[in-house]
């Protein structure tokens, strides 16, 4: 039901009593009641337009001072710790700010923050062609910083954009000045180092305000059509690179030790050369101290040497031979000696024995012959190992 209907109950928004269309209340009373009212908020009684006129002057400073305390406040902002602010004023740069809670002018001063820490990381990659016209995948990614946030804001349109097409272009020009085995092989590293001094000096032309941090070769690989054989090249490759690996190893373990046996042939051929010269000059020291006594008696001299020769001779052997007059040579075998070779220090109780008895035997022997030789003057020679 409409508020103007029959039975609407007085429902007039602009409160026209008697149920008749007036229309709106007029504007200028509606100004004189709201000013009568910040009137009596200052202190006066409202009743003369005078003192209406002079409060309502104060209730507009009060609306004024709250605008500028709200303008005020509106200019407060922060500055993180890895950012500084581009401050522009009228559009016009100004000045840069430091990290920290700061106050601009607004409507006056804008502030633009960039973050001059944060190393960033752009991607690349795509199918290029070579300087012997093959065709390789290559796939690169360089990290950057910004270094000066004025000339990364305004210097060119899109920074981003730009290095982008800067690092594609750095790429395809070291790739198209290069061999495929090297791409793919051991000038990985060669690439690389002359992307980045190509990207390099590309943004240093642009001025950008970037700095590049480092430059990863992330792949390069053939055609999928060709993949697998280049796949086999590349096995044979390090496997021949491993093998000259494991040859020089190899040479630098034997060479060392082969020198070592040289000097020490060398060496123990000194030494023979000294022992031999040295005996061989022993031998003559002997031979001229024993000629004049072989000169003064020769058959005293020729038997002398004759029985010292024998001794040395027979000191090499277990056997005890016995030399008589009349007689024949009788031969002693030693079993306690051939024994004590064959079972060392654990001999049974019966062999020790019979080796004591034997070792009596030997005694007597001896005593026997010491008597005979004394008795009938003959030669015993005894040696033993």
């Amino acid at each position: 039901m409409a508020w103007n209907e029959p039975g609407g109950n007085n429902n007039d928004p602009w409160k026209n009593k008697g149920g008749k269309n007036q229309g709106p209340p007029d504007l200028d009373e509606v100004f004189k009641n709201l000013m009568g009212k910040f009137g009596k908020f200052g202190g006066g009684n409202g009743g003369s337009s005078n003192d209406g006129k002079g409060l309502g002057g104060v209730g507009v400073a009060v609306i004024v001072g709250i605008l500028l305390i709200g303008w005020g406040l509106s200019g407060i902002y922060t500055v993180r710790e890895a950012e500084r602010g581009v401050v522009l004023r009228f559009g016009e740069f100004s000045h840069f700010v430091e990290p920290g809670l700061q106050w601009k002018p607004t409507f006056i001063d804008s502030v633009l923050p960039v973050d001059v820490q944060t190393v960033r990381s752009m991607p690349s990659s795509g199918s290029m062609l070579t300087e012997d016209e093959n065709v390789v995948r290559v796939e690169m990614e360089v990290q950057y910083r910004i270094t000066e946030p004025y000339k990364y804001s305004f210097a060119v349109t899109s920074p981003e954009e730009s290095l982008s097409q800067a690092f594609d272009s750095a790429i395809r020009y070291v790739v198209g000045h290069s061999k495929m085995d090297s791409v793919l092989t051991a000038g990985r590293e060669t690439a690389r180092q002359e992307v980045r001094a190509e990207l390099t000096s590309i943004i240093e032309s642009y001025d950008m305000g970037l700095t590049i941090v480092d430059m990863n070769f992330k792949d390069a690989r053939p055609p999928e059509e060709v993949k697998e054989a280049f796949d086999d090249a590349i096995a044979a490759q390090e496997d021949e690179q491993r093998f000259i690996n494991e040859a020089e190893a190899y040479s630098r373990e034997i060479e060392p030790r082969a020198r070592g046996q040289v000097n020490r042939m060398a060496q123990d051929a000194q030494a023979y050369k000294e022992r031999v010269a040295l005996e061989a000059q022993g031998e003559i020291a002997r031979f001229e101290e024993l000629l004049p006594q072989y000169t003064a008696a020769p058959e005293v001299t020729r038997s002398r040497l004759y029985l010292e020769t024998l001794e040395e001779v027979y000191s090499n052997t277990s056997k005890i031979l016995v030399d008589t007059k009349g007689t024949g040579n009788m031969m002693y075998l030693p079993l306690d000696k051939i024994l004590e070779r064959q079972s060392g220090s654990s001999i049974p109780a019966n062999i020790r024995s019979t080796l004591e008895g034997l070792r009596n035997q030997d005694a007597n022997a001896n005593a026997e012959t010491s008597a005979i030789r004394n008795s009938r003057g003959t030669t015993i020679r005894t040696g033993r190992n």
